[in-house]
């Protein structure tokens, strides 16, 4: 374990090396010693802690109590004030210096008994142990150096193995000529590690481009064999010298010889450093060298410098000194950071300072990736300044100071203008060639101001364009600039639109509202500059140009301390709260479908938000900078998911400075290209991503590309998207993709360069898919011809030998960047694939619906269950692993299938398939809490199927235990009245402690009253004693079926096994099981916007109009209509593609769903497509969002004229089907499932919009409104026709059978 130890008066802090690649420092413990111990020394090293007091050298170990690392004092001995302590390689020994005398003293680290004193002439500076593994000699041998810069060899001798005694001594002068100047005397001299110095030169010799032999290597090599201790001087003058040691590992240690190796020219390095320490470097044959103070890194090359060549040592970085700006000669203020701002794409950027003073710089990403200096101010000079702008990456910046009112373009010359008091000012984005640019201002009146800023060299100018107000109807509380970053090109070049395609502003009001605006005349540059001169005679050019809004979102969040708004019109808001601070992200599009809000979350108050910033990714993605005090979180969009509830925003990377200065985070702003700029006191971050990269699977993602992986388009063979294919039944896709991936795979090259699918057969209905998919089969020109053989097909086509070959690839070398849950969802639907072209006939698609879903259930729980899952670790910091990325949370086991995936199997036609499935997919015996998890009684039909499967669950029930206990199974044998059957299972139980009692109970005749109120009587009994679902099972024996299934509502708190009891007692059309439905599963689908749950409700219920309804109206509509008592209403969840499915599958499926169809309006309708894109982009799956909109039917049902001839035809005797228009055709019959005459209506006569839930928004204009009417009106004659035509008798004519000749 690696440690480091600090000490800050007379507390000790330790760190270790922890996260998965070993780069993240933790606290790994403490010591706190008495308050009049200041610490002096301290030294670490393999468990021992030696601390050095004023008046004391202790020696601490490392234990672990109770699971904690803790020092515990092993001794502690007084010894003068300490400056240094050093444990020796084999920690037998400690050696220490201290501040009073000119000693070294030698201690035994076990007993802290002293051995030796060894005197110096001058003061100790510095103490080494040698260390060397490699070496045949284990004797204690100790370097000394002094304040003169004369280093001393201590080793021991024969006779005296424990004491050292002086050897050898390397003196400033035995390295230097005769002819050195006095100035070089003075000097630092350090030894160069063995090991580091060993491995280094044995690299050069084993590297086989360096291999040749000549008189460079022969020197090394000379080095390496004779195993020369290295030794370092520095001069005054800045040169090298290296010196050499040669025989301490031989014995008698008389041999030492000591010589000059090399000596450099000055200037090499800036003069004797303090101190320097030799590092590994990775570059085979070189080193690295640190220095302090000055501070600097160097690159040491073993030949070069040994050499004598001048790139021998390279300095690779140096600290830069600070010093005031007021100071002589100073460069960098010292001044805190206050607020920093950047040009509209980000590649200037500028920072006001808390003493007035700012700077500004350009973003040199091309060249050095760093900034560089363009600009700057004083306070003495500009005043202060209270706002600024950069302009065109830091060429030019303006600012102004609110206590004159002045604003000042700093150009050459400059120029100035008076304005009235700012709250706020930046400059729109134009390109760099054009001379003009705009600058926006806000007053504290809320006024908006144009000013047109001339930057040509000749005269520039300051221009005030227009001075107006937003047309609001009361103040706003905020008004915000769009950030632009998204809408000018990374280059530096802003296109000329921007300021009139997009939105300019953003305002909030004090109710919350946001609001959009644009100039309605644009901001044209050049036509500010054309008119300027014509017009600045009356000191503003002109007072007409309005602005004009765009778009409105209530939130409905008051009392709001912070909003920024990015590119993408995402609005982040900050709203002080009881719990702490709410920070709420807002969509710009709004609808009846989505209240516009994507992601909430209550902050402590303790840790206030100080900052909040947008980005953009170079795919339109937006990445949300939330600052702290010491800390900043990284938000971006979260790819929705078909199976999990995902948050539409979340946490993809962290920055942490906390842990490396004190000072708090002031201000932090995004530059181009992903870089991110931090100040913190006087000090700046800069955050960025490499300039150009080379696609390697095992290098870490960037930031744009994690985002684009938790956000970005899928590829095609990503199991979200082959997942998706298969329920909008492209399975020719599926296949295709499938095909293309084994292709990929087997090409062995990098998946960057993986091919995806043209993506016009995304486009392809799945027949023509199917032909086109078929047509490079070969087909028989004659009797004779021999097909190709199944080897070489399997190469090119989809079958299941190259499906095999697939999986087995995957297995082996699962795809990057996949998830161990996205990997098995891949595997398991490649194999789905296979059996849905082997079973095509045998499974409708609702039915392969279902059993991907299934399927998909049971990886999740298998992979919760399973340990360490997800595989991204974490390091136990911030739960980030090692380069601040978040990984993905942990998966959580689910309980069953969502209400969705159940529906579809109540609209199978192959439900005998799907319960063989599901019961092959729980092991062969499926239990009570199997059923309910796969929801089987609530899609299967009522009959003889469902009672022979609950007599199924039972005897699994029954036979679950060892102790074949017959209460587990009591309530379902009940429920199929083989009350005779429960009786026998009794006899069986001998073990139990009520067989008696329930033999004799059961074989009374429970077709009498009276023995069915005892039963009755005994459920209540069970019922105080809280064995519900035996008391339930005694209310069905007793004939009550109400009481049992209210126990199953009110205390088991289990509707499916409610409905189950009602389903088989007394079938669908039981009063018992409409109670249910009504007052329990409704008022539950209602209150949590289930919309699934409640259109399976209203099918039940025979309301199959609000069944297909419920699927796109609002639900307070539907509210309002229905017979159930709905109280509560949820959020409504339109995030789900599969509505779209189902709804195009039920519109027209009966009367009643046609009826129900009719009452929804076609802009609604519209509207749902729209919103149901919006989701499939959110999955990642783009080209399905295409094809939805390019292929969705709008058509109504409705009957057609049939032409005159088929008038004449005999009706056929044995149909009740009437004819559709052409666009319905492919659907053979529509089910007449209502009554005609009664029927009512289920939608208010009114068209007037009911109100809405919480803040869902009502943006409908009159002439909207209007116009849905009219929509309505023919959609209700449309169905009125095709009702009348319903209604009318088929009159089925006598058979002639004279018709037949």
């Amino acid at each position: 374990m690696k440690l480091v130890a600090a000490s800050l008066g007379h507390r000790v802090v330790v760190w270790s090396l922890s996260g998965i690649q070993n780069d993240y420092w933790r606290v790994h413990s403490s010591l706190s010693l008495s308050e009049d111990q200041q610490v002096s020394a301290l030294d670490c090293i393999s468990g021992l802690l030696a601390v050095g007091t004023r008046s004391s050298l202790s020696v601490y170990t490392l234990i672990l109590e109770n699971d904690l690392p803790t020092w515990s004092l092993k001794w502690s001995s007084t010894v003068p004030t300490l400056s240094r302590v050093r444990f020796s390689p084999s920690l037998m020994y400690i050696s220490t210096t201290s501040l009073r005398d000119n000693e070294v003293r030698v201690y035994l680290t076990t007993t802290g008994r002293q051995t030796q004193r060894i005197p110096h002439p001058r003061p100790v500076t510095d103490l080494i142990w040698r260390n060397s593994p490699t070496s045949s000699r284990d004797d204690p041998i100790l370097y000394t150096i002094t304040t003169d810069a004369t280093l001393r060899i201590f080793m021991p001798v024969l006779d005296a193995p424990q004491y050292l005694q002086l050897h050898t001594a390397l003196d400033g002068f035995s390295s230097l000529p005769v002819s050195v100047t006095p100035q070089q005397w003075h000097s630092s001299v350090f030894w160069l590690d063995h090991e580091v110095m060993s491995a280094t030169l044995k690299s050069v010799l084993t590297n086989p481009q360096t291999a040749q032999e000549d008189a460079r290597h022969r020197r090394i090599r000379e080095i390496a064999e004779e195993g020369w201790d290295i030794f370092l001087r520095v001069l005054g003058d800045g040169s090298v010298v290296i010196q050499a040691v040669a025989n301490i590992d031989r014995r008698p240690p008389t041999l030492l010889k000591q010589f000059t190796l090399l000596q450099t020219a000055p200037r090499l390095l800036p003069g004797p450093p303090g101190h320097l320490y030799v590092v590994p470097n990775p570059e085979k044959g070189k080193l690295t060298l640190l220095t302090s103070p000055p501070l600097a890194s160097y690159e040491l090359s073993v030949l070069s410098f040994f050499d004598a060549q001048a790139d021998g040592l390279k300095r690779v970085a140096s600290g830069s000194e600070h010093t005031h700006t007021n100071a002589p000669g100073g460069e960098d203020s010292r001044a805190e950071v206050v607020r920093y701002v950047r040009t509209p794409n980000g590649e200037g950027v500028g920072a006001i300072r808390a003493d007035g003073c700012g700077e500004v710089w350009t973003f040199d990403w091309s060249k050095t990736g760093a900034l560089v200096r363009t600009g700057k101010w004083t306070a003495e000079e500009a005043g202060h300044v209270d706002h600024f702008v950069v302009i065109d990456a830091g060429r030019y910046f303006a600012t102004y100071v609110s206590s004159t009112g002045i604003l000042t373009l700093h150009t050459s010359p400059s120029a100035s203008l008076h304005i009235p008091g700012l709250t706020l000012l930046f400059v729109l984005s134009a390109p760099h060639s054009m001379p003009v640019r705009t600058l926006v201002g806000v007053t504290s009146t809320h006024t908006i101001l144009l000013i047109s800023a001339t930057l040509s060299d000749p005269s520039p100018s300051l221009t005030l364009l227009s001075e107006v107000s937003l047309p609001l109807p009361s103040p706003p509380k905020l008004i915000l600039p769009v950030d632009p970053m998204a809408w000018v090109e990374q280059n530096g070049s802003g296109s000329t639109q921007a300021a009139q395609d997009h939105d300019v502003l953003l305002s909030v009001s004090e109710e919350g509202e946001l609001a959009f605006w644009v100039p309605e005349n644009g901001l044209a540059p050049q036509a500010a500059s054309a008119n300027g001169k014509s017009r600045a005679s009356n000191g503003v050019c002109g007072q007409d140009e309005v602005w004009k809004c765009t778009g409105k979102v209530r939130t409905g969040r008051k009392g709001l301390s912070m909003a920024r708004c990015s590119s993408a019109k995402k609005s982040a808001l900050v709203v002080p709260t009881l719990e702490g601070e709410e920070l709420t992200i807002w969509d710009s599009k709004e609808s009846e479908f989505s209240l516009g809000l994507e992601y909430r979350q209550t902050l402590s108050a303790s840790d206030p938000i100080n900052d909040l910033d947008w980005t953009t990714t170079p795919d339109n993605q937006s990445i949300l900078a939330v600052g702290f005090a010491h800390r900043i979180e990284l938000l971006c969009q979260q790819r929705a998911t078909y199976f999990d509830e995902t948050p539409g925003w979340g946490i993809c990377w962290k920055i942490d400075i906390g842990s490396m200065i004190p000072h708090p985070i002031s201000d932090s702003i995004w530059l181009a290209r992903g870089t991110l700029l931090v100040g913190a006191g006087h000090l700046m971050f800069m955050y960025g991503q490499k300039a150009q990269r080379v696609h390697q699977e095992t290098e870490p993602d960037t930031l744009f590309e994690h985002v684009a992986r938790l956000n970005g388009p899928l590829d095609d063979y990503h199991p979200q998207m082959i997942l998706q294919c298969l329920l909008w039944e492209k399975t020719e896709l599926v296949k295709d993709v499938i095909v293309n991936l084994a292709r990929n795979i087997e090409s062995g090259r990098n998946m960057h360069d993986w091919e995806n699918l043209p993506i016009d057969q995304y486009l392809q209905k799945n027949e023509a898919a199917r032909g086109a998919h078929t047509t490079h089969r070969p087909k028989y020109s004659s009797l004779f011809d021999i097909p190709e053989s199944k080897e070489d097909a399997d190469d090119t086509s989809f079958s299941s030998h190259m499906v095999q070959r697939l999986l087995d690839r995957l297995q082996e070398k699962p795809i990057p960047h996949l998830t161990p849950r996205e990997h098995s969802s891949l595997l398991v639907l490649i194999q789905t694939a296979l059996e849905i072209e082997e079973q095509r006939r045998a499974l409708d698609a609702n039915g392969l619906r279902y059993l991907i879903s299934m399927r998909s259930f049971y990886i999740l729980n298998r992979r919760a269950s399973e340990p360490n899952t997800p595989s991204s670790g974490t390091n136990g910091v911030n739960g980030t692993n090692g380069n601040g990325m978040i990984p993905s949370t942990r998966l959580e086991r689910r309980e069953r299938l969502r209400y969705r995936d159940m529906i579809w199997a109540y609209h199978s036609e192959s439900q005998d398939l799907l319960l063989s499935t599901s019961v092959s997919a729980c092991g062969g015996k499926m239990c009570w809490p199997d059923a309910r998890a796969l929801g089987v009684f609530t899609w299967m039909r009522p009959g003889d199927a469902m009672r022979a499967h609950m007599e199924v669950v039972a005897r699994n029930e029954y036979m679950a235990g060892d102790n074949r206990d017959p209460t587990a199974c009591s309530l379902f044998y009940f429920a199929l009245g083989k009350v005779k059957l429960v009786h026998g299972l009794w006899r069986q139980a001998a073990w139990h402690k009520e067989q008696q009692v329930m033999i004799k109970f059961l074989n009374n005749n429970f077709n009498e009253q009276r023995w069915r109120t005892a039963a009755q009587k005994n459920a209540f009994a069970l019922l105080s004693k809280r064995r519900f679902e035996y008391a339930a099972a005694f209310f069905l024996l007793g004939g009550s079926l109400k009481d049992a299934v209210n126990v199953c509502l009110r205390n088991i708190k289990d509707w499916q096994l409610a409905v189950a009891l009602a389903r088989v007692v007394e079938g669908d059309d039981g009063p018992i099981l409409q109670d249910i439905l009504n007052n329990t599963v409704l008022p539950l689908a209602f209150k949590n916007g289930n919309r699934w749950l409640a259109s399976w409700a209203f099918w039940l219920l025979r309301r199959r109009d609000l069944a297909v309804r419920i699927l796109v109206t609002p639900l307070e509509d539907i509210a309002s209509v229905a017979d159930a008592t709905i109280t509560e209403i949820g959020d409504p969840h339109y995030d789900d593609p599969s509505l779209a499915l189902l709804f195009s599958q039920l519109k027209s499926k009966t009367l009643q769903t046609a009826q129900g169809t009719s009452e929804i309006s076609g802009r609604t309708e519209f509207n749902f497509v729209l919103q149901i894109a919006r989701v499939f982009c959110r999955m990642g799956c783009h080209a399905l969002a295409l094809d939805l909109v390019r292929t969705w039917s709008f058509q109504r049902p409705s009957t057609v004229v049939r032409d005159s001839r088929s008038m004449f035809r005999p009706p056929s005797p044995i149909s009740t089907r009437f004819a559709l228009e052409p666009a319905l055709r492919r659907q053979s019959s529509i089910l007449i499932d209502i009554d005609i005459s009664t029927a009512p209506p289920t939608r208010r006569a009114s068209p007037s919009r009911s109100p809405t839930r919480g803040m869902s928004p009502v943006r409908s204009s009159a002439k909207e409104e209007l116009k849905e009417e009219g929509d309505l009106v023919a959609r209700k004659a449309g169905i009125g026709s095709l009702i009348k035509s319903a209604k009318q008798d088929v009159k089925v004519p006598e058979f002639d059978m004279s018709a037949f000749f």
